[in-house]
């Protein structure tokens, strides 16, 4: 059993409140560093954009329980690896993969999601979004369960959930109308309209901008979209510079470790009154819900759209409603049955007998 010296006296290492050097909690998915009263958690997936998958999620709550432990640290900064994205939201890949095919494992995963997020939440301190690059989905909610942020100009900010067979209630739709107001909250969930950073400090999305784009030695004040595309694949002399994000974000970290923590503690817990009470009387049904969804046929078709980078296929779902075949079940409704073998409960979309391999008799109409 290892022991270490605090003001205090010793804490062994076995001690529940005891918190962690970073280097022995060895996470996967996520860069963790304390230094100088900060926290710094990254989320560590940049060939996928920093989309979190399933352990990213436990290991994000348990860096946050571990900052929040730590009285040595002050403020926690939240970020993503690179400067395309600070998080893209759930990697879609696991969830075309995995959950599709195991929707009641979307449960479990919907549990971690919503310890992540309540650990920003709740862990006693304030937290700040860096906001380093692409800002969508699951990415956006954490960044909304953050107290702060600051974004790099070349950043975009965004839902996705109806446009991939989802929805984003995992954050988005609680607490967006509370922060830039009904009607720009209807028009990011239901259109996925991308806001552009000075867009979103307008709206009061983000608490600050940085510039990002860089041109030789100037820094371009409002880059155009051209300009942030040439950044981005650094051609003409443009480049993305992120110096500017981090001395923002520093100064901000700086201006609270200059507060009271306990009155912080307290702010942060009176200022939570409202997105608390809109997220304890919403998630516990939009987990029920989004887990039963993954039966759906949108699910299935918007993710494996998303993954094989091709358009989804509304136009035939809603095809499929008008006619009354609906969109609950994968392959039609379970109407048929084979007089061959017995078989009941067979998708009213099958030709043939899964059991045998018979021809099927075409369903009643729906409704008779």
């Amino acid at each position: 059993m290892k022991a270490r010296r605090t003001p205090s006296g010793l804490v062994s290492d076995l001690d529940a409140l005891a918190p962690k050097a970073p280097q022995d909690i060895g996470f996967q998915d996520l860069l963790y560093e304390k230094r100088d009263g900060i926290a710094r958690i990254t989320l560590n997936r940049p060939g996928a954009y920093n989309a979190y998958a399933t352990g990213t999620l436990r290991e994000l709550a348990r860096a946050v329980e571990d900052a929040s432990l730590d009285d040595a640290v002050g403020v926690i900064v939240l970020t993503g690896a690179g400067s395309a994205a600070f998080c893209t939201g759930g990697d879609v890949r696991e969830y075309a993969e995995r959950y599709t095919q195991r929707p009641r494992d979307y449960w479990k995963y919907m549990g971690l999601f919503q310890g992540a997020i309540e650990a920003l939440l709740r862990c006693g301190k304030p937290t700040i979004a860096r906001l380093n690059g692409i800002t969508v989905g699951g990415g956006n909610e954490l960044h909304l369960a953050c107290d702060l942020s600051v974004a790099a100009s070349h950043v975009y900010i965004g839902q996705v959930g109806v446009g991939v067979g989802s929805v984003a209630c995992g954050g988005a739709t609680q607490w967006l109308p509370l922060v830039v107001g009904d009607r720009r909250a209807r028009s990011m969930l239901f259109l996925n309209e991308r806001i552009s950073a000075p867009k979103a400090l307008d709206w009061g999305l983000v608490s600050e901008v940085a510039p990002s784009v860089r041109r030789g030695t100037e820094l371009v004040e409002d880059p155009t979209s051209e300009q942030i595309d040439l950044a981005r694949k650094a051609l003409e002399g443009y480049q993305i510079d992120l110096a500017p994000l981090d001395a923002s974000v520093d100064r901000l970290c700086e201006r609270l470790l200059g507060m009271f923590p306990e009155c912080l503690r307290y702010t942060k817990q009176q200022v939570n009154f409202w997105k608390e009470l809109a997220w304890n009387s919403t998630i516990g049904h939009g987990r029920e819900w989004l887990s039963l969804h993954f039966t759906d046929r949108e699910p299935h078709e918007g993710m494996n759209a998303f993954v094989e980078k091709r358009p989804p296929d509304v136009a035939g779902l809603r095809r499929r409603l008008a006619e009354g075949r609906g969109s609950e079940f994968l392959f039609g409704r379970p109407a048929r049955r084979c007089s061959a073998c017995g078989a009941k409960g067979l998708p009213e979309d099958f030709e043939f007998c899964g059991r045998c391999g018979s021809a099927l008799p075409s369903p009643k109409a729906p409704g008779a």
